[in-house]
């Protein structure tokens, strides 16, 4: 589904990524882990456009996204959540969600997938006319998750979902991700809990200083002993 292929980026002289080549395949759960500073977030931004593509090729089902506008990808089929949940803080959650349906194509299905979203996380219809930033951290990012989902996407990039969050908090935003897994969704996301992530995922790739350095099946990942080491501390 998605292909990036020796992927350069970075932030006008400062490059972040160095020739990063890796795959998601439709149906996927795939984390990307490493050290904060790796790069992992600079990926998905790339992903989405957020920021230029220096060198290499990304496509999604074929389709070049090299040339691509940022405003243009998400039509693609690609929702991106973003790190620190980035919600509408004085505007309500149904408002919120209502801000991921934006697409001329989610518009006209608005109420379907708002049911749908209402249906997957029940709190958010009981929060539905709150505030946003009134409510937990953890309701938040499943506002985020759910904005995310509104228009009804092909990949979801999801940036450090657990980042902020109380530990308790934590496996609360685990579970909600295999809840999506469990809906068929197809899921690129990346974490500095590689604990947590790597049960939640069916491969990983671990990306240090801007280049993957070592990929595989999550289980085989969790049991490596310089994973184990250097990044859950076992």
């Amino acid at each position: 589904m998605l292909e990036l292929r020796d992927v350069a980026t970075g932030y006008g002289s400062f490059q972040a990524l160095f020739g990063v080549s890796l795959e998601v395949k439709a149906g996927e759960a795939v984390a990307v882990i490493g050290p904060n500073g790796a790069g992992k977030t600079s990926l998905l931004r790339v992903i989405s456009k957020v920021i230029e593509l220096k060198g290499g090729h990304i496509s999604m089902e074929g389709v070049s996204l090299d040339d691509v506008p940022a405003h243009q990808v998400i039509e693609l089929g690609i929702a991106h959540v973003p790190e620190h949940r980035r919600l509408f803080p004085r505007l309500t959650v149904e408002e919120n969600l209502k801000m991921g349906a934006y697409m001329q194509a989610a518009r006209e299905r608005y109420r379907e997938r708002l049911d749908f979203v209402y249906e997957l996380f029940p709190r958010l219809k009981e929060r539905r006319h709150q505030l946003a930033g009134t409510m937990s951290g953890g309701e938040q990012q499943m506002c985020a998750l759910g904005r995310g989902l509104m228009s009804g996407p092909k990949l979801l990039l999801l940036d450090e979902p657990s980042a902020g969050l109380a530990p308790v908090i934590v496996q609360q935003v685990f579970d909600l991700v295999r809840r999506i897994r469990q809906e068929g969704y197809t899921v690129l996301i990346v974490e500095q809990n590689i604990q947590q992530v790597l049960k939640v995922v069916d491969r990983a790739y671990l990306l240090e200083v801007g280049r993957i350095k070592m990929s595989g099946a999550a289980q085989e990942l969790l049991e490596n002993d310089e994973v184990r080491r250097a990044y859950i501390g076992l």
